[in-house]
């Protein structure tokens, strides 16, 4: 790489040589035709330095800017080329079809859609109506829960609109409840009962109840299983009924259907009133008793509109738009 450097530079200096003989013979040409017949050899010399140097800035090595243009201006032609390249190789793939979105009724099952079809679209629907339909709509194998979803105008973040509260079913819920008694007694009705007995399944990580009932005495020795209990919903409350000194009569309650609602994170009730085999006519009489029950907790605090949506529908099943004067 250096020989090749200084054979560069050598012809270089070979090329200046020449041009300044020739700007020599230049001048001196055109002394004569002025007359100028003398001249000191310094002069001349310095003249022809000056052309030569004038001829090599034109004709000679490019700037840094020149050189960074052209190379700027060589990528910017590269990726043009490239990128007609890459539409060139667009335009000959094959186009990709795109189906549209099927609806949120296309991508249900068969069953359910068989089922949508008697719920007529738009319509507002008596309670009486609601759950008679409700018994008709359910595509599913088991026998499916019936559920009603209530909306309140209420915000939950404030305390006295957080509504909490419990209610028998005149009918039940259609489900066998397995209840235990934190209690020193046994207690007649309950399926576990007995401070020591539930200890020692409580210890072992076992819950085999639904509810869990315990006097007030005791409610001091279920604190360590709180977090236990408590994510599952079956810490005693004395808001729910649970924590009592008549622990007979809330086991009877369980028993016979009790339930506990409460409102979630958006103002919405959801509570199940039975199952689809009641009938329409025991559907309605649990469906009016929390109804009852929802109008009755309104905080003195809501003003306007309380219930703002009423819905009723089974498990898996099409939704049914209740009137809010029910």
């Amino acid at each position: 790489m250096a020989a090749a450097k200084k054979t560069a530079d050598v012809t270089t200096d070979i090329e200046n040589e020449i041009v300044n003989a020739e700007v020599a013979e230049v001048i001196e040409a055109k002394e004569q035709a002025h007359g100028v017949t003398e001249k000191s050899s310094e002069a001349r010399a310095a003249e022809a330095s000056e052309v030569a140097s004038a001829k090599t800035a034109k004709a000679g090595k490019r700037s840094a800017k020149a050189i960074a243009e052209a190379e700027a201006k060589e990528a910017k032609e590269e990726r043009k080329a490239e990128r007609a390249e890459a539409d060139a190789e667009a335009a000959e793939r094959p186009r990709v079809v795109v189906t549209p979105t099927r609806s949120r009724l296309e991508r249900r099952s068969k069953g359910y859609r068989k089922a949508a079809e008697q719920v007529e679209k738009g319509k507002v629907y008596s309670l009486k109506d609601a759950t008679e339909l409700a018994t008709k709509t359910s595509s599913v194998k088991f026998d499916a829960s019936v559920e009603l979803h209530v909306n309140l105008g209420v915000d939950p973040r404030q305390a006295d609109q957080n509504i909490r509260t419990n209610l028998v079913l005149p009918q039940g819920t259609g489900r066998t409840v397995r209840v235990a008694v934190f209690a020193d007694d046994n207690v007649e009705g309950a399926d576990l009962s007995g401070v020591e007995t539930i200890t020692k399944e409580l210890e072992k990580g076992t819950i085999n109840f639904d509810i869990l009932v315990s006097t007030p005495a005791n409610m001091a020795k279920l604190g360590k299983y709180a977090r236990m209990l408590g994510p599952r919903g079956l810490m005693p409350n004395p808001k729910s009924g649970t924590v009592t000194t008549d622990v007979a009569k809330a086991v009877a309650e369980a028993k016979a259907g009790r339930v506990e609602f409460r409102v979630d994170s958006t103002g919405i009730v959801h509570l199940s009133i039975g199952k689809v085999s009641f009938g329409g006519a025991k559907l309605l009489e649990n469906a009016q008793a929390v109804m009852s029950s929802i109008r009755a907790a309104k905080p003195a605090s809501v003003k306007g509109n309380y219930v703002k949506a009423v819905h009723v529908t089974t498990t898996m099943g099409p939704s049914i738009t209740v009137s809010n004067n029910e």
